[in-house]
């Protein structure tokens, strides 16, 4: 891990700034600790050129999960026939989705900028340039403050390939005019499997590109496989060990050409290959701020950056880039400044979820990671079949799994493949937060029926 150096600032009192923290950003992180530091008697401002909210309420988080949710009536309105429902033709309307996804991200742009208000924080429109280690540049007008904190967000990236004008984002999913009937998705992480789910289930054909052996890198291979199968099954074709080469027009019609030779042709391709740290235009590094080769804000435990009075959180940190973690880092940073004691977020145990079809969530060490880090463990599995799918016919199964210490008999790992994943391990998450053993789990009475109830009722440990 990279050291922090910390330099000094060039003041000797609060008292020569415009205020005493001054944040750019206003996305999830941002406004937090704006709102926390102004609560706590701080004078704070936000500088932000874009909708407030950032990208987990403009193209991220929020929009995707309105996609996510539009995507599964179709699916809903297949599997009502099984439940004696007599469902007759019907369309579907996608600007009508879109525009209703746009009233309510512009609903939340005035919820955000409410909240900043009521808290007594000034809203300074505009880009931010760092001109020294206490000051910016905002459209030609000088602003100091005696803290900084950057809160920029991320960007996505796009390949350098012949023809990737052609390509779309994930940012550009939410303004697509029409629906496309044929989709190309080049990356296999969360945005690449979320969008294939919402494709796929508003009835376009979907593949889905990677480089890798296997989807989702970094989760519990027993995830990775199961919902491998489970996209399969809907018809998802997944291309492995491949790569983008390049993108040509043909009409209306786009030819994806991958690194093996082969052609698809198809009406969209969309570039999911992740999100790089949004600090390019910043003037980071010419402040002395410590950056890591993409571009990330280098920080310690408590967001401070190699610049004494510059602090980061969120994805331009590129470490866990979830909106909750940017949240708490951004409370804790106020806190640190502004309050009683020192704050720091504990990166822990932190859950996390794919709204695929299925959907994944997790906590805590997969498999692989309990064994790298020596550990001698128990593995409870299980695979069924929903009660809900015993009528709708549907071919699909829930998978469930525990990693065990052997020793002390502390659950270390959760994690789901199903139906309401993400709602169901949240309630684990507090179970692997205080500690419970897998003792605990089966001392716990069930809710039946349940999906839920199957984590405490694994009683035998896989061979």
């Amino acid at each position: 891990m990279t050291s922090i150096v910390c330099t000094t600032t060039s003041a000797d009192s609060v008292s020569v700034f415009d205020f005493d923290l001054l944040v750019v950003g206003a996305g999830s992180g941002g406004v937090r600790a704006a709102r926390v530091a102004a609560e706590l008697g701080a004078r704070v401002a936000v500088v932000e050129a874009g909708r407030l909210g950032g990208t987990c309420v403009n193209v991220g988080c929020i929009p995707k999960k309105l996609l996510v949710y539009g995507s599964e009536y179709r699916r809903a309105l297949q599997d009502a026939t099984g439940f004696g429902y007599s469902v007759g033709p019907c369309g579907f309307d996608w600007p009508t989705l879109i525009e209703a996804k746009d009233r309510e991200i512009a609903r939340l742009n005035d919820v955000y900028l409410r909240l900043l208000q009521g808290a007594g924080v000034e809203l300074i429109r505009g880009h931010a340039r760092l001109s020294d280690a206490n000051s910016v540049m905002v459209d030609g007008r000088q602003v100091s403050a005696a803290h900084m904190l950057i809160a920029t967000g991320g960007i996505p990236h796009r390949m350098d390939v012949v023809g990737c004008e052609y390509a779309m984002t994930s940012d550009d999913v939410f303004q697509l005019r029409e629906l496309p009937k044929r989709v190309v998705i080049i990356g296999a992480g969360y945005i690449a499997l979320e969008f294939a789910g919402v494709f796929q289930g508003l009835g376009c054909h979907v593949e889905v590109a990677f480089r890798g052996a296997q989807i989702l890198t970094g989760f519990d291979v027993d995830v990775r496989n199961h919902l491998a199968g489970e996209l399969q099954k809907q018809g998802i074709e997944l291309r492995r060990a491949t790569t983008l080469s390049s993108i040509d027009r043909d009409g209306g019609v786009l030819r994806v050409t991958f690194s093996d030779g082969t052609i698809s042709e198809c009406d969209q391709v969309l570039m999911a290959t992740g999100r790089l740290p949004n600090t390019r235009e910043l003037g980071l590094h010419t402040v002395g701020v410590a950056l890591a080769k993409n571009g990330a804000v280098i920080v310690d435990g408590k967001s401070r950056t190699s610049v004494r009075s510059v602090f980061a959180v969120g994805d331009c940190t590129g470490r866990n880039p979830l909106t909750p973690v940017a949240i708490a880092d951004g409370s804790a940073v106020a806190r640190t400044l502004f309050g009683a004691s020192e704050v720091a977020t504990d990166h822990s145990l932190i859950p996390t979820a794919v709204f695929s079809h299925p959907s994944v969530a997790t906590v805590g060490l997969a498999e692989h990671d309990a064994k790298a880090q020596g550990l001698e463990i128990e593995v409870y599995r299980s695979e069924f079949r929903p009660l809900k799918h015993t009528l709708t016919g549907r071919d699909e199964t829930t998978l469930m799994k525990l990693v065990v210490d052997k020793a002390s008999k502390r659950v270390l790992g959760c994690h789901m493949v199903g139906a309401d994943a993400a709602e169901i391990v949240q309630g684990f998450a507090v179970a692997l937060r205080c500690g419970a053993t897998k003792a605990d789990f089966d001392a716990t009475l069930g809710i039946h029926p349940t999906a839920a109830e199957e984590f405490v009722t694994m009683r035998r440990a896989r061979d």
